[in-house]
């Protein structure tokens, strides 16, 4: 049974009758523009194969009925009236947070019955909780004909995480699930959300992109996160910028020397700056053909993140300097850090090699072994029936 036939029938079995309509919501890697999107930067998300999926019919009464096919829990029911933000630690505030953000924003929505179910790691960096807000928004928005935008729905699922959940995240993830396309790259400027789907075939040019998931948890609702966010946010206003986006690449050092001895500000600035010119130069390259050549820009990223953003580990080290050393055309740790995943672009030729070799360095350090797959550029958000 296929995993809409399965969310459907375990709906039934739940609420005891057909649900309306049975979505789907893809998470992410991001290929490169890493803690960028806070700062009004750019980013380049590509979505997954691994999708939240939801079966969702509507209420009338006022009333929220959740069920995850993933958690050792009941079905959780809840009141509209009664949500409120930061008041749920469990995973239900990412589907409730959606429905309170909706309502906020004066959407029509009085209720529903939903079940889910996700093939998205969690904890790995690949965005597992924005697809979870993606697909009840998308499912809401289609059931209560609220016609908003994909852009728009992303916005009002960055506002459930920001808010609701109390994570101060970017609006990069939610943004990849809702609008990427099959076989392509979303180049995003996150200030005006303007969007370029550009071609990202590797297997057609002999290449693959592997995920290395460490199954090093993190949680960007915990404080590192918003230091970081904090930190850029001082830089800039040191700077007298609206946001580090407007720091150009060429006027970096000065802006380095205006900061003085704010070592840490200034750590965090120059990721920030370098990061959006590595973007532009990975749009340039994929858009002239010459995708070997991102290799390169993506190791200069994760040296980047490691020692002036300070976000890397040592399972993500590992896994970048054993995929170079194995021959990896580029790797670099991907997400918001301190665990997760790294991507490493590789040969078709090269996969098992260098999948052995990562494994066997994370055996012989003691580490616990990592989990590895290809990254298949997939379609967004869409409505499976």
């Amino acid at each position: 049974m296929g995993a809409e036939q399965q969310v459907r029938a375990d709906f039934v079995e739940l609420y005891g009758a057909e649900p309306e309509g049975v979505w789907a919501a893809p998470g992410r890697v991001n290929l490169i523009g890493e803690h960028t999107d806070y700062n009004d930067g750019f980013v380049m998300p590509f979505a997954l194969p691994h999708t939240a999926t939801a079966a969702v019919s509507r209420r009338t009464d006022g009333r929220l009925r959740l069920h995850s096919a993933d958690i050792e829990d009941g079905v959780a029911e809840l009141r509209l009236d009664d949500l409120t933000p930061e008041s749920d630690r469990a995973w239900t505030a990412y589907p409730a947070g959606v429905v309170w953000a909706l309502r906020e924003a004066g959407h029509p929505v009085t209720g529903a019955d939903i079940h889910l179910t996700s093939t998205v790691p969690s904890g790995a960096g690949l965005s597992s909780s924005a697809a979870l807000e993606v697909v009840v928004a998308l499912a809401l928005n289609d059931l209560f004909e609220l016609g908003l935008a994909r852009w728009q729905l992303a916005r009002l699922c960055q506002r459930t995480e920001n808010v609701y959940v109390g994570a101060p995240t970017g609006i990069m993830d939610q943004t990849a699930s809702a609008c990427c396309e099959a076989g392509h790259a979303l180049f995003l400027d996150t200030r005006d959300l303007s969007q370029q789907q550009i071609p990202f075939d590797l297997a057609a040019e002999g290449m693959r992109l592997l995920v290395v998931d460490t199954r090093v948890k993190h949680a960007h609702s915990d404080g590192e996160y918003g230091k970081r966010r904090a930190g850029c946010e001082k830089g800039a206003a040191l700077l007298g910028v609206d946001a580090l986006r407007d720091i150009a690449y060429a006027d970096l050092d000065a802006a380095l020397e205006r900061l003085g001895d704010e070592e840490e500000v200034r750590r965090l600035v120059r990721h920030v700056v370098t990061e959006d010119q590595r973007v532009e130069r990975v749009v340039s390259l994929l858009k002239s053909g010459e995708t070997r050549a991102i290799g390169p820009v993506l190791v200069e990223g994760h040296a980047s993140l490691r020692d002036d953003f300070r976000i890397s580990c040592p399972e993500l080290d590992l896994v970048v300097d054993t995929a170079l050393a194995g021959g990896a055309l580029g790797a670099r740790m991907t997400g918001g850090g301190f665990g997760g995943s790294a991507i490493v672009l590789v040969e078709a030729a090269d996969v098992d090699t260098i999948t052995k070799a990562v494994e066997e360095a994370f055996a012989a350090a003691g580490f616990t072994a990592p989990r590895v797959f290809e990254a298949v550029p997939s379609a967004g958000a869409r409505r499976l029936a």
